[in-house]
């Protein structure tokens, strides 16, 4: 036997088992010398990353002080991140953002996501129109790995109808779930009568769409409707002719509200106050149906709007509010069912077990008809909370939150 083990079997100071000492004696001398090494440490979990497209907000050619920041959306996405890795770290998980902003010159949006795409990264948040979530939902179709698309942004209900599909999660409120908000609002304050009044693009007349159909669904009535011919009066600086046009635009009406269809924000704060008769306003413009507002507190929602002030030295915005919410998704399923794996997280987030905490006073969860988020939209004018839909009394024999939108039994929805 050689020295060394002779000496370490018989020094009581050493207390190598039966098993070690077959060991150093098989090894030679040369490992009886030398300190065995320290064991490995455990490898950090790899991060689930997030992909976020969207379009970065040019800035203004003159002063507005309502112009979206540069980092709308994106602000939002931050601080999504790092809320899921304070959840995360206790279960191992992390969570890493991939941004990409689409500027004039730079990829396509089917471009960035096959280049997230290639990176491995199998959630991704857009914050695009809707023919863009439909061409990047087809992107990640064709790669073939299961890559979930959470809809932020887009509120066009087609994408939860005739052009709904099947790896698309929709976060956004649609416009049908907004202009049902607001007509139940007033339904129950009994303003029956409205003036709609519709913008000239294609997307206000998609906003004066749903407001007609939500006015039919609430035996609303719409008393009068015009289009507006007089251009971005909300925009234009000082008095002109035109302006003294629009104040005659609305008299001999019989209304209880005026409606404002005006989702490019154009013209539409230039209607409250300048109607020939005193009449509220609300739509677009005025008193809004929405998902989030530096107004709301209730529900934790003060704490989340400091936090927010904190992280990104502004105002949280309701894109903000939707791009928070898409990856908070992805972070709450990860926990529940502790994986990262696309597939069974899009199947849980169709399951009814599903449910997102998020400063509403209740758990969001996806409709699995059409996979858009059930949630309460707060009704508001600029300065304070007037109500919050669901509104009481409006019954469901699922939920009061399906009161909103597209319910089950008038779905168009059939998922490719």
């Amino acid at each position: 036997m050689h020295a060394s083990l002779h000496a370490i079997l018989h020094d009581p100071a050493h207390s190598l088992g039966a098993a070690a000492l077959l060991a150093l004696a098989l090894a030679g001398p040369a490992a009886a010398q030398e300190p065995a090494a320290a064991p490995a440490a455990p490898a950090e979990p790899a991060a689930t990353h997030v992909g976020l497209i969207y379009r970065p907000q040019p800035a203004p050619s003159s002063y507005d002080a309502e112009a979206a920041p540069e980092d709308e959306g994106l602000a939002g996405a931050k601080m999504a991140i790092a809320d899921n890795n304070t959840t995360g770290r206790f279960i191992k998980q992390s969570y890493a953002l991939d941004e990409i902003a689409l500027t004039e010159g730079g990829p396509s949006a089917v471009d960035a996501a096959k280049a997230l795409l290639g990176k491995g990264i199998r959630f991704l948040v857009l914050a695009l129109p809707a023919d863009e979530v439909l061409a990047v939902s087809e992107a990640a179709r064709a790669d073939g790995k299961g890559a979930v698309v959470l809809n932020a942004a887009a509120p066009d209900d087609r994408l939860r109808g005739a052009d709904c599909r099947r790896n698309v999660f929709h976060v956004a409120p649609s416009r049908a779930m907004q202009t049902d908000a607001l007509a139940q609002y007033l339904t129950v304050m009994r303003w029956r009568k409205l003036f709609l009044i519709v913008g000239p693009t294609d997307a206000d007349k998609l906003y004066a769409d749903a407001m007609r159909n939500s006015a039919r669904k609430f035996a609303l009535k719409i008393t009068a409707e015009k289009p507006w011919t007089f251009g971005p009066l909300a925009k234009a600086r000082g008095d002109t002719p035109t302006r003294a046009e629009a104040m005659v635009f609305t008299r001999g009406l019989d209304y209880d509200m005026a409606i404002v269809a005006d989702e490019e924000a154009d013209w539409g704060d230039y209607v409250p106050y300048r109607t020939v008769d005193p009449r509220p306003v609300g739509g677009t413009q005025g008193l809004v149906a929405t998902t989030w507002s530096p107004v709301l507190e209730t529900w934790g929602a003060a704490q989340a709007q400091n936090r927010f002030r904190r992280l990104s030295g502004r105002l949280m915005r309701p894109l903000d509010y939707q791009v928070w919410a898409a990856i908070r998704v992805v972070g709450d399923a990860g926990a529940a069912r502790k994986t990262a794996d696309p597939a069974a997280l899009a199947a849980y987030l169709s399951d009814p077990a599903f449910g997102l905490p998020a400063y509403k006073g209740v758990s969001l969860s996806f409709r699995p008809w059409d996979h858009q988020l059930r949630q309460p939209l707060i009704v508001v004018q600029p300065k304070a909370l007037v109500s919050v839909a669901p509104e009481q009394g409006f019954l469901h024999q699922r939920t009061p939150l399906d009161t909103l939108g597209t319910d089950l039994p008038e779905t168009t929805c059939k998922f490719q």
